[in-house]
């Protein structure tokens, strides 16, 4: 799935996280600040890496604050973020694109 647009999905209430996509060119660009980064940074990274694989996004920027989001949510804010950008609003695949 291409980015086609800006947008945002999360807050910066804890035990949330707030990811920014924008378009881009080149891979993936994450840039990661995380309450939790010595602990958990491999961990986040990981969950949206693979998240973005299984939305089949090859080129984006993120920009993710984290306040302690657990893996389920990162999924959740990462996904609507994405389907946001494409102006997807019905029929959303919730469950279909990310297990």
């Amino acid at each position: 799935m291409e980015i086609l647009n800006t947008a945002i999905a999360g807050t910066l209430e804890s035990s949330d996280v707030q990811v920014m996509v924008e378009p881009a060119a080149g891979g993936i660009e994450l840039e990661l600040e995380s309450s939790v980064i010595n602990q958990y940074g491999k961990q986040i990274r990981a969950v949206i890496m693979e998240t973005l694989e299984r939305l089949d996004v090859k080129n984006a920027k993120l920009r993710v604050i984290d306040k302690g989001a657990l893996d389920c949510t990162l999924k959740a804010r990462v996904e609507c973020a994405v389907f946001r950008s494409n102006h997807i609003t019905e029929q959303l695949p919730w469950g279909g694109a990310i297990r």
